[in-house]
C-alpha cells in the first residue's frame, strides 16, 4: 500500500507540473490547490532552478493570498536569489498571517546573519524557540552566530542544548569539539565527550571526538583507543583509522601506523594526505626509496600539496642527493613561503653545496618567518663563522638573544664567539647568563669549542653553578 501510495504521490506530482507548464506555456490560468502548488515549487527546488521556483510561488501567493506557507516560501527564495531586503518585508506580511510560525523567526535570523548583524539574529532565534517543536536546528543556527561574534563559551551552552533535544545531532557534535578546540580546552572537552558516551555508548562520532581530544591533549595511547571504539561501532570510519594512524605515528610507532593508513583505503578512496602521512612514517624508519614513492603518488593526486613536495626533497637530501633536494624544496616553497620548515631545509642543502650567500638568504626567510627556533639561529650563525665572519656571527646571536633571551644555547654560543674575538670578559658575562638559565646544557660550549674544556677560569664557573 505504501508503495501504491508513492507511485500515485508521484503521478499527481508529475501531472501537476505538466499542468502548471501547460498554463505557462499557454499564458492562461488554472487553478491548484496549496498543496499541488507546493509539490511543484519543490520540483523546481529539486531541479535546482530557484527562479522557476519563485515564479511557481507568486502564482501560489495570488491564487491563495491568505496561507502564509506561500509567503514563507518566496521569502527562503528570495534569500537564495540573493534579495534579502525583499524577503524581509515578505516575512513582515507572514507574520501578521501567522505570527507565531516559527519559520519567520528562523529566517530572519538567516538574513541578519548575512549582514553579520549577529546580535539580531540570535534574538530571532530565541524567538523561534518559543514557538517550534523540534528546537535542535535552532540551537545550532545560534551557536553558530555566537562563533561568529567570537563567544565560543555561549555556542558551547547552545551546542549542548541541541545535543539534549536531539543526540545524533552530528553538526552539533562535531561543532562543540571545534569550539573547545578553538578555547585551548581539551580537558573540557574530554569531560564533555566521556559524560556523552555514558548516555549514548554507542556514538561513533563521539568516540572520534573524544580520541581528538586526548590528541589535542597528548595523551596519545588513550586517542587511540577511544578511535578503537568509534571504529568497532563503525567499521567503515575512515578518518578514525587516519586519525589513529596519526595517534601511532606521535608515539613513533611508525610501522603500526603505516598499516592503519593503508586501512583507510578499504573504506575511502587513497587521498594525497593518507599518501603524504605514509611517506612521513617511511621517512621516519629511514626507508627512502619506499618514503619517496608515496610522496609521488601523494603529488600526483594533489599537485599543490606542498608538505609532499618537501617530503621528495627531505629523502634526497637524506642521501646526500643535495642538489636535486633544491628542486622539491624550491617547489614545496612556490606552494607555500610561510613554512620556515621548508626554508630551513633549502638553507641546509645550498650551505652543504657550498652555496653560503643562498643559505644566508635562505636563513634569513626563516627569520622572517619564526624568531623562535633556536636551531635557525644557532645554524645561520655558524656559516658565517665557518666563512670567517665572525662579526656578522656575533650580530646574529646578538640579534637571536634579544628574540630569545631565555635560550641557553644563544648565551653559550656567543661565548664560543667572543672567546674566539679575544673578549673574556664580555664572554664570562655570558657565560653567568647562560649557567643562571640553564646549567646542565654547557656542555654544548665543548661541543663547539672543545678547548674551553681545559680552560681553568671558564671550569671554576661552571663548578659554582653545578652545586
Amino acid at each position: 500500500m505504501d508503495e501504491e501510495f508513492e507511485f500515485n504521490d508521484a503521478e499527481e506530482l508529475r501531472f501537476s507540473v505538466e499542468r502548471y507548464e501547460e498554463m505557462i506555456r499557454n499564458k492562461d490560468q488554472y487553478f491548484f490547490d496549496a498543496q499541488a502548488f507546493e509539490g511543484i515549487i519543490d520540483y523546481f527546488i529539486e531541479k535546482n532552478d530557484p527562479i522557476k521556483a519563485l515564479q511557481v510561488v507568486e502564482y501560489a501567493v495570488n491564487q491563495h493570498p491568505y496561507a502564509s506557507v506561500f509567503l514563507i516560501r518566496q521569502a527562503q527564495l528570495y534569500v537564495v536569489t540573493n534579495r534579502a531586503h525583499d524577503a524581509l518585508a515578505i516575512l513582515d506580511r507572514a507574520a501578521t498571517l501567522e505570527s507565531s510560525n516559527p519559520d519567520i523567526f528562523i529566517i530572519r535570523g538567516s538574513i541578519f546573519e548575512k549582514f553579520e548583524l549577529f546580535d539580531q539574529a540570535i534574538e530571532q532565534y530565541n524567538l523561534a524557540i518559543e514557538f517550534a517543536e523540534d528546537v535542535d536546528e535552532i540551537h545550532l543556527h545560534i551557536a553558530y552566530a555566537f562563533e561568529n561574534l567570537g563567544q565560543y563559551d555561549q555556542a558551547i551552552t547552545h551546542l549542548k542544548l541541541a545535543l539534549e533535544v536531539n543526540p545524533q545531532n552530528m553538526d552539533a557534535l562535531y561543532e562543540i569539539a571545534f569550539c573547545f578546540d578553538i578555547l585551548d580546552k581539551p580537558e573540557d572537552s574530554i569531560n564533555f565527550y566521556l559524560q556523552f558516551i555514558e548516555n549514548d555508548p554507542y556514538s561513533f562520532a563521539a568516540w572520534y571526538n573524544l580520541g581528538n581530544a586526548y590528541t589535542k591533549a597528548e595523551l596519545y595511547e588513550k586517542s587511540i583507543d577511544a578511535y578503537d571504539y568509534a571504529i568497532i561501532i563503525n567499521e567503515a570510519f575512515a578518518s578514525a583509522y587516519f586519525n589513529k594512524g596519526n595517534a601511532l605515528a606521535n608515539l613513533e610507532r611508525y610501522a603500526d601506523a603505516i598499516e592503519v593508513y593503508k586501512q583507510t583505503m578499504e573504506y575511502e578512496q587513497p587521498s594525497a594526505e593518507t599518501f603524504c602521512s605514509i611517506g612521513e612514517c617511511y621517512e621516519k624508519l629511514e626507508l627512502m626509496d619506499e618514503s619517496r614513492s608515496y610522496y609521488k603518488k601523494a603529488v600526483k593526486i594533489d599537485a599543490n600539496l606542498a608538505d609532499a613536495w618537501f617530503g621528495i626533497g627531505v629523502t634526497l637530501d637524506y642521501e646526500e642527493r643535495w642538489y636535486e633536494s633544491l628542486h622539491f624544496y624550491n617547489k614545496a616553497i612556490s606552494l607555500d613561503a610561510t613554512v620556515s620548515d621548508y626554508w630551513f631545509a633549502l638553507a641546509d642543502s645550498h650551505y652543504k653545496l657550498g652555496h653560503f650567500k643562498q643559505a644566508e638568504e635562505a636563513y634569513e626567510k626563516v627569520i622572517e618567518i619564526t624568531e623562535n627556533d633556536i636551531e635557525v639561529w644557532l645554524d645561520y650563525s655558524a656559516i658565517l663563522y665557518e666563512q670567517g665572519k665572525l662579526q656578522e656571527a656575533i650580530d646574529i646571536i646578538i640579534e637571536a638573544i634579544r628574540a630569545n633571551p631565555e635560550a641557553a644555547e644563544l648565551h653559550y654560543r656567543m661565548v664560543a664567539y667572543l672567546f674566539s674575538r679575544g673578549h673574556y670578559q664580555e664572554a664570562i658575562q655570558y657565560l653567568e647568563v647562560g649557567l643562571s638559565i640553564s646549567p646542565e646544557k654547557h656542555e654544548v660550549l665543548f661541543e663547539y669549542l672543545p678547548q674551553l674544556q681545559t680552560n681553568l677560569s671558564i671550569q671554576q664557573i661552571i663548578q659554582r653553578y653545578l652545586i
